[in-house]
């Protein structure tokens, strides 16, 4: 939907004007015969038709371009009043501007922000009624540093408060504290695992030692069994040379 041609101030070319909405274009496309609509007017259009609504000549969405640059300046420049007119606004700024003052109006109608109010209030009158607003919250005056609703005064009971606020700190402690037992168990778990492995690794080693020193053991026997032999053989020898 374009803007209310009724909020402009003097005459509007009606070349400006949407050809779906017949209000002054808002974020304006173009199609290639020419004709201008608003985005919104011509792509709900689109979706149930596949032609310009005012020539009837075949458009698509891919053929929509923006708005050419005179007559989109001509567009910014049109003058015209602030939506909040009827509340007391009497603001008249160009289209290029009226965003930018709606967003700030002192006369915009805004909801108060106080939880579970439902109130609309002119932005300028916000404070007031945040003052009194029976919503609001302030800081309970005791000391027990509980936040209160106005309408909640006269069932406040700090002690109660406080309780409640012991038992939550209680319960939340009770939970960091099982958290932090079944990480160390889990950690316990996992180390104790690693050293099992550790472990089981470390006797196979010793085992493959014990093996290997059984083999050069053996080695070193016969070796051994071969050196008497040797020299047996040498005795042996050295007797016949003497002999002969």
């Amino acid at each position: 939907m374009g803007y209310d041609i009724e909020r402009f101030v003097g005459y509007v070319n009606e070349g400006l004007l949407c050809s779906i909405c017949r209000d002054v274009l808002e974020d304006p496309l173009q199609a290639p015969c020419e004709h201008a609509f608003c985005t919104a007017c011509i792509h709900g259009w689109l979706v149930h038709h596949s032609n310009c609504p005012e020539d009837r000549q075949i458009i698509d969405v891919s053929l929509l371009r923006p708005l050419y640059r005179y007559m989109k300046n001509d567009l910014n420049r049109l003058q015209l009043h602030c939506r909040n007119r009827e509340y007391g606004c009497e603001m008249v700024c160009s289209l290029e501007s009226i965003d930018r003052h709606e967003r700030e109006c002192e006369y915009c109608q805004i909801p108060c922000s106080n939880a579970g109010c439902t109130v609309q209030i002119e932005r300028r009158n916000l404070d007031g009624h945040l003052a009194v607003c029976e919503y609001r919250s302030r800081e309970c005056p005791n000391g027990c540093g509980y936040t209160i609703l106005s309408a909640e005064d006269t069932q406040h009971n700090c002690v109660a408060e406080l309780r409640t606020e012991l038992e939550l700190l209680r319960s939340e402690m009770i939970c960091r504290v099982e958290e932090a037992k079944h990480e160390m168990e889990s950690r316990l778990d996992s180390q104790r695992r690693h050293m099992v492995q550790k472990e089981s690794i470390l006797q196979n080693e010793i085992e493959e030692l014990k093996s290997q020193m059984s083999r050069v053991m053996s080695d070193v026997r016969s070796l051994m069994a071969a050196e008497r032999q040797h020299r047996q053989e040498l005795e042996q020898a050295e007797l016949e040379k003497r002999e002969l």
